[in-house]
């Protein structure tokens, strides 16, 4: 994939390219980086047209289809959270700061939570990288995969899938924002307003609607949970090289927007979506002596890794592939 670097960076050979470092740059008048997150954000509009294209379908066509398109939506909404604004997070896609802040609004409204409140979340999560509790019980990832868990490993998947949604915090997370910075907790507050207002909205129209979405709706949060909780498990906590837990099925990645390179992205956040590869192959060596852990299926279906280290009721050894294969 091409992207577009440093001058200097170009006329180096590839293997001293320091990918970790770079920083994209475009003559682009719109995007920020690269060209190539038309892609993201293009994907994210037919997403928000999907989702109104629900409302617009709902009375016209058999329930058996509304009810493949939901579950369509609910895998749609772990895929725009973990792919479009997971990487709008570390990497605004526009130039321009109102483009950006319309951006924020329009993911908001479609995956139904404010991207400003992710936002905040997710940073969090950077800064504990899915630590474990301290003396007295508390994480500084609020959604590490060992908060709730016992004797220092990690929860089950199932009650982390399923719980996690309703443990989320908006009262934590709002004075964090008004603690950094008035002016993106104004916005946060206003994309729930607006998200919340849009399923009201669309209630009043067509109530039965409305009970119909909400369940495929937290699915969709549910599944994005199951999608991190399997991005951590088995990772090691104590290694900033093996914080995370990669996948390098191809087609997940392509689709997801290279969602699969975990541990590298944790090991380097800032590190642009379409240079994750080159970036991994920077590190290959230092990756396979660290030990980290790659599985083979997508992460949503981490359950079913033929290598899924067991739970164990005391202790915790963190799971370590004998290597990491190019």
């Amino acid at each position: 994939m091409i992207t577009e670097v440093e001058p200097i960076q170009r006329t180096l050979p590839r293997q001293f390219r320091d990918v970790a470092s770079e920083r994209l740059h475009t003559n682009s008048r719109i995007f920020a980086y690269t060209r190539l997150d038309i892609i993201p954000v293009a994907a994210a509009l037919l997403h928000c047209a999907y989702f109104f294209g629900m409302f617009y379908l709902f009375p016209r066509v058999p329930l058996w289809v509304m009810l493949i398109l939901g579950f369509i939506y609910s895998v749609s909404i772990s895929w725009n959270i973990n792919g479009i604004s997971h990487n709008f997070i570390h990497n605004p896609y526009f130039r321009s700061p109102l483009l950006n802040r319309l951006f924020s609004i329009l993911e908001s409204i479609t995956v139904g939570f404010s991207q400003v409140f992710y936002e905040c979340i997710h940073m969090q999560h950077h800064k504990g990288n899915a630590d474990r509790p301290d003396e007295s019980g508390e994480t500084v990832d609020w959604i590490s995969i060992y908060k709730h868990g016992h004797d220092g490993e990690a929860e089950s998947a199932l009650s982390y899938t399923f719980l996690s949604f309703f443990r989320e915090d908006p009262k934590t997370v709002y004075r964090e924002l008004k603690r950094k910075n008035n002016s993106e907790a104004f916005w946060g507050v206003t994309e729930l307003t607006l998200f919340v207002g849009n399923f009201i909205a669309l209630g009043i129209l067509n109530w039965h609607y409305i009970c119909f979405l909400v369940p495929f709706w937290y699915f969709g949060h549910s599944l994005s949970y199951l999608n991190g909780y399997y991005r951590h498990y088995g990772g090691n906590p104590d290694e900033p090289m093996a914080w995370g837990v990669s996948s390098y099925e191809k087609l997940y990645n392509w689709i997801w927007f290279f969602n699969g390179y975990h541990a590298e992205h944790h090991f380097r956040p800032k590190v642009h979506w379409t240079r994750m590869v080159a970036l991994r192959e920077q590190i290959l060596e230092q990756q396979r002596l660290a030990g980290v852990r790659v599985i083979k299926p997508p992460h949503a279906l981490g359950f079913l890794d033929p290598d899924l280290p067991k739970r164990r009721g005391s202790t915790y050894a963190p799971a370590r592939s004998p290597e990491v294969s190019p």
